[in-house]
């Protein structure tokens, strides 16, 4: 099932911090990449670039384990709305009037809701509003874990279920480092 991906979800890969609920939320989104598409506002490389600009600048991370996570996020099946501008004035600003959102938390939502697609977000004011307009979350069941891989993150992941390149995404594993 595709669906709309949120920032939210995309930086837990990342930072691979949070409720381990969170994390396993996360997990399981990025497993469902495997077969669905995500499809994200076009304003989505700008938020990612942002957050891993500011990670860098507190010295959070580096430069390189941002541009390998870069890489390994180009090669996921999520395609990039080119709609999402055209309609930031009109319904984008509407939706974030209606349920005081950011006009890029809006922009995920109206997404959701022009492409009738269930939203994967860990925003807990984006999940509101999503749940206000009718929108779906985006979830699947947890998958039998047949062995975990180990990783500081603190995240089990099953080899088999996920791959190498999801396994990466994990990134505190020192693989990536």
């Amino acid at each position: 099932m595709n669906f709309v991906l949120d920032n939210s979800v995309v930086m837990r890969w990342y930072f691979g911090d949070g409720k381990p609920a969170d994390l396993a939320y996360a997990t399981r989104v990025l497993e469902a990449l495997k077969d669905a598409e995500a499809r994200v506002p076009d304003i989505w490389n700008l938020e990612v670039a942002n957050v891993l600009a500011r990670a860098e600048a507190k010295a959070l991370v580096t430069e390189a384990r941002s541009e390998v996570f870069i890489g390994l996020l180009s090669r996921l099946n999520i395609v990039v709305d080119g709609e999402t501008s055209s309609r930031a004035w009109g319904s984008t600003l509407q939706l974030a009037r209606r349920y005081q959102l950011s006009a890029y938390d809006a922009a995920y939502l109206e997404l959701a809701l022009r492409d009738g697609l269930p939203l994967a977000t860990l925003d807990v004011n984006v999940m509101k509003a999503a749940r206000r307009a009718g929108v779906e979350h985006f979830d699947i069941k947890p998958t039998r874990r047949k062995r975990k891989l180990a990783s500081t993150s603190g995240i089990g992941e099953d080899a088999e279920a996920c791959g190498k390149d999801h396994d990466r995404f994990l990134y505190k594993n020192k693989a990536v480092d």
